[in-house]
């Protein structure tokens, strides 16, 4: 094709390739040429750089109209035009990006990439394992401000719980992802749309394109948004079963009472069937005493007295 004019251009290879649809069933011509990324970073954090769409000269002014005013289906059956097929998400997470190339890129399936004969197409795979880090350190943060004397193991049970599939599956299904991925068609007759491995990869891409869009700030606030009512559970007594101690300690924290100790105040019976008697002590003051088969146990059982005294008390 000879003295051609460019009619469009994208950061999205997927949006190019609708828009040549578009011009070919109006019968015009087109060719799609990629441009190298560019960026303030050493690496293309945007992989698919920008796509351009030139048409012959003589049918340029053609193009251009029906690009301008043809709206297409995408999605879940949704009408938009082609700019704006992601506003609907963006307005639900809460962020805008400057750069819906990357937004795109997130929403990205391997299985998409595949198909995709140009090489133009790039999954979310680097996306994914760069989101995977941010939710981790975003969440790691949180718990170590929130719960400062809560022990390694409390915390890593607590992030545990919130960064897994199951709850990053949950979070994708109310932000709609599954409506906005952008799957191959084999991926797609298999219910590509409903599987938690998949929603809960595509949630952890999107976390890395808002950090890489917007900035560290950007992304805590998403986030902590919309799984911060995993942290807040974690306050609940029952969040952790019957440990009563970590509760006791939330509770006079909370009250601004000073940390409890436990120190052992008898032991009856023989070796075999020993009972340990335990204080617990609050600022010099004997708050309850419990008995257990073992020290530990003991333990528990006072800080379960304490919690009762606690609440009789008001």
């Amino acid at each position: 094709m000879t003295d051609i004019t460019e009619v469009f251009r994208t950061s999205s290879a997927i949006e190019a390739s609708v828009v040549q649809a578009l011009l070919d069933s109006h019968g015009i011509d087109s060719v799609r040429t990629a441009a190298p990324p560019h960026g303030v970073f050493p690496f293309a954090v945007n992989p698919m750089g920008e796509t351009r769409v030139s048409v012959r000269e003589s049918e340029a002014q053609e193009a251009v109209r029906i690009i301008e005013s043809h709206r297409e289906r995408v999605g879940a059956g949704m009408v938009v035009t082609l700019p704006q097929q992601f506003a609907a998400l963006e307005a639900r997470i809460g962020y805008r990006f400057r750069d819906r190339g990357l937004l795109e890129h997130a929403l990205t399936h391997r299985s998409k990439a595949h198909e995709d004969p140009s090489g133009g197409v790039f999954d979310n795979e680097s996306l994914e394992f760069l989101g995977d880090a941010v939710l981790g350190m975003v969440v790691a943060e949180a718990l170590f401000r929130e719960f400062p004397l809560f022990s390694e193991g409390q915390k890593s049970k607590i992030k545990a719980a919130i960064v897994s599939t199951a709850s990053l599956a949950e979070l994708a299904e109310r932000l709609g992802l599954g409506d906005h991925m952008i799957l191959g068609r084999g991926e797609e007759k298999t219910g590509g749309r409903r599987k938690q491995a998949l929603l809960a990869d595509t949630c952890e891409a999107l976390m890395a394109a808002v950090y890489i869009d917007g900035g560290l700030d950007a992304a805590r606030q998403f986030i902590l948004r919309e799984l911060g009512e995993g942290i807040e559970d974690a306050r609940r007594p029952a969040y952790f079963g019957r440990d009563h101690k970590s509760a006791l300690q939330e509770q006079l924290q909370a009250l601004g009472r000073p940390l409890p100790s436990y120190r052992v105040a008898g032991e009856v019976g023989p070796d075999h069937r020993k009972m340990f008697r335990v204080e617990v002590v609050v600022g010099g003051e004997i708050l309850a005493q419990g008995a257990g088969r073992t020290k530990k146990e003991a333990e528990q059982e006072a800080a379960k007295v304490a919690l009762a005294a606690l609440a009789a008390r008001g």
